[in-house]
């Protein structure tokens, strides 16, 4: 018989949500989904839950937080006597924290941490509190690196409760690039917010330029929007970088991978922003390795896990973009050696860091939930 899980999310309409549409694609099991920015009139408990998720906001607002926790609460658990799943699964930690006494209705709760729902002061500092409690109630919690699940087991969390498991990026579209056939060029692809560290990205670029005769072949390409792209952009016209750097925009899945077959090196410059926000384990990392594109990149959050410095790419520290500089006009210089870490980290990507892996994984622990719970 095929398990019934619900996953309860804050949304799936986001870009930066799809790995949650990936799980919900992907998991083997009678899923249904209720997100809390969706109020479908059509489905009264659906709309219900929207409604209730809303005023759990408002309340967060205001400082009420056990309050906070009633409304999609009480939703939530006539959401399961509707559907009776055999599991529960929500997205995200702060999500949880909305509808974490279903758990009183006996059915497994497992939670499943992304980032900045782990890193960032306005969700640590402000529901401390509130997490000791959950992992009181909660069966399992997934986290995307080992910084991540320390944390949580700080806050309360059970060794034992915990998986680490990277989102995984998707085994059947990114792949085919030849990186020491490509001109220089340099990819990085993600919103322009601080912990993306998309004006350090952009200023090692220029520093490169100085590093290496091929400064005029060399093009970085800057896939995304949001808040700093105005001021990247303002940077790169002050730096005379016109010509030289690209920003498309938001780009789709496969829009993205031609892009990376189109690059010898991917760069990213991820760092822990002003609120303590930080990345899980960023899944365009993943992709680009599975592609088959040595990274260049910081010691931050997840990445570590993913490349392995002077194997699969370059890890520097973050904030210093002199270093980042110099790794990548390593790889202007030798593409036979951006090739040779691009194959490593294929294979490595291949091995542990696929969509497949992330469900399999999983997959493997609702069912286990369920075992026990039966």
């Amino acid at each position: 018989m095929t398990a019934r899980v619900l996953v309860l999310a804050p949304t799936r309409r986001a870009r930066t949500e799809t790995f949650v549409r990936a799980n919900l694609a992907r998991l083997p099991f009678a899923v249904e989904a209720c997100f809390g920015d969706e109020i479908p009139w059509r489905e009264p408990f659906k709309a219900l839950y929207g409604l209730a998720v809303l005023t759990s906001k408002v309340c967060t607002r205001l400082g009420w937080l056990r309050l906070a926790t009633l409304p999609a609460s009480i939703v939530a658990v006539l959401l399961v006597r509707r559907h009776r799943p055999d599991v529960v699964m929500v997205e995200f930690g702060f999500h949880a924290v909305r509808v974490m006494e279903l758990a009183r209705t006996g059915v497994p709760l497992a939670v499943h941490f992304r980032g900045a729902d782990a890193s960032a002061e306005r969700y640590v500092r402000r529901l401390e509190q509130r997490y000791r409690r959950l992992f009181q109630l909660t069966s399992a919690v997934i986290v995307k690196n080992q910084t991540m699940r320390s944390r949580l087991i700080a806050l309360g969390a059970e060794p034992a409760q915990l998986l680490t498991s990277p989102s995984g990026a998707d085994e059947q579209r990114f792949q085919g690039a030849t990186p020491a056939s490509m001109p220089p060029q340099f990819l990085a692809v993600g919103r322009f917010v601080s912990k993306k560290g998309p004006l350090d990205t952009l200023e090692a670029f220029a520093l490169l330029r100085g590093l290496t005769d091929q400064a005029d072949a060399c093009r970085l390409v800057m896939v995304g929007d949001g808040p700093l792209l105005p001021v990247v952009q303002d940077r790169a016209r002050q730096l005379g970088l016109e010509q030289f750097v690209q920003f498309p925009g938001v780009l789709s899945p496969d829009a993205v991978a031609q892009e990376m077959r189109r690059a010898r090196v991917f760069v990213q410059h991820s760092r822990t922003a002003e609120d303590g926000d930080e990345e899980g384990c960023p899944v365009s990392v993943m992709e680009a390795q599975l592609c088959g594109l040595p990274v260049v990149a910081t010691r931050h959050g997840g990445i570590p896990d993913v490349v392995v410095d002077q194997k699969t790419g370059r890890l520097v520290e973050e904030g210093d973009r002199q270093a980042m500089a110099e790794a990548m006009a390593l790889l202007v210089d030798q593409p036979d050696l951006a090739a040779a870490w691009g194959a490593a980290g294929q294979l490595r990507a291949q091995a542990r860091f696929t969509v497949a892996h992330h469900v399999d994984q999983i997959t493997m622990l609702l069912n286990d939930l369920v075992g026990h719970s039966r």
